[in-house]
């Protein structure tokens, strides 16, 4: 049973919802219209390893252009 993100056309509010069978009815849960628009979720991960940090990453600090940092591409770390 998946729970989907929407945003009501009427009241613009944005809810999830818990769909138990394709085809389910949805209606907004403050102004109870059913123009509702499904919205693509994102998805989280939970891991224990820390999250690299690209601070100081492309702004010239070592002279490499944008998106080049952690490539090899300069002796920041990455």
């Amino acid at each position: 049973m998946p729970i989907y993100e929407y945003v009501c056309a009427a009241c613009h509010r944005r809810f999830e919802k818990l769909v138990r069978r394709f085809g389910e009815e949805v209606a907004c849960p403050s102004c109870a219209s059913a123009s509702v628009d499904k919205q693509l979720s994102v998805f989280a991960a939970l891991t224990s390893a820390p999250s690299p940090s690209f601070e100081g990453c492309g702004t010239g600090a070592c002279g490499a252009p944008p998106g080049v940092c952690g490539g090899g591409g300069c002796g920041m770390p990455n």
